[in-house]
């Protein structure tokens, strides 16, 4: 074969190559279960995205389970606590409830700690992630990328027991036991707590003393709804995520 013509295929070889490369792998999430109880992971897609896990399942102390996502995939996962379902998946959850479904198709009724994302594609190949208590506390929860790059890729969660510490006024309690913790937001419903009317922007609705507790205890997890300079995490590099419940 003529020199030419190998180079030639060579180069058509190659391209087939980095053509195939370039196409954007799913995303794995592993969400793991490190409680002392089972909690029933809750999922939601935004934008009218890929249902992952079916909506929600059940997952006992010490299991995980891998979920794919494809590129440009944006939601949330959060543990529902305290859950009874029957085999047709219809019940109710102490914390976290989506409906009274097994498979949710809607958003955790709060109080309830968030692992929210909005993965890269495209000529937009960077992931945001974090770990948000604006809708209250149930249980602790982090984010561990594996793969990415980025000075901002790195650990993101709440590892401290906001329920031992929840103020009274903002306490769910169940048999007797603090369940969850309410923001002040959920609690009171007004404007000052909410960053609405008046307080809508980040210069009018600073930190108040309620999320200031949520962001003592967690510093790396969003605690209002504009605290966003030191709670939002990114990585570039398409990497892998594993979110527990209940990490230590």
């Amino acid at each position: 074969m003529a020199i030419k013509q190998r180079v030639s295929l060579l180069l058509v070889s190659l391209a087939i190559f980095f053509q195939g490369s370039s196409v954007s792998a799913d995303t794995v999430f592993t969400i793991r279960n490190l409680c002392s109880y089972t909690v029933w992971p809750g999922t939601l897609a935004g934008n009218n995205g890929a249902v992952l896990g079916g909506g929600g399942f059940s997952l006992a102390p010490g299991a995980s389970n891998q979920l794919s996502a494809p590129p440009g995939w944006s939601g949330r996962f959060w543990a529902r606590t305290g859950c009874n379902f029957d085999a047709s998946g219809n019940g109710m959850c102490t914390t976290g409830d989506c409906g009274a479904k097994l498979m949710c198709t809607g958003s955790g009724v709060p109080p309830v700690s968030l692992a929210e994302f909005t993965l890269g594609s495209g000529t937009n190949p960077q992931d945001f992630y974090d770990v948000s208590l604006v809708d209250g506390y149930n249980v602790g929860i982090g984010i561990q990328p594996s793969g990415g790059t980025g000075d901002k890729c790195t650990y993101a969660g709440c590892v401290a027991d906001l329920n031992a510490s929840c103020p009274p006024e903002l306490q769910v309690t169940s048999a007797g036991s603090t369940v969850a913790c309410k923001s002040a937001c959920a609690a009171f419903n007004q404007p000052q707590y909410c960053c609405k009317g008046d307080y809508s922007t980040p210069e009018t609705c600073p930190p108040t003393d309620y999320s200031k507790v949520f962001k003592q205890a967690c510093p790396d997890a969003y605690s209002y709804a504009y605290d966003d300079v030191t709670s939002t995490f990114s990585c570039f590099g398409g990497p892998d995520y594993l979110i527990t419940f209940c990490p230590s």
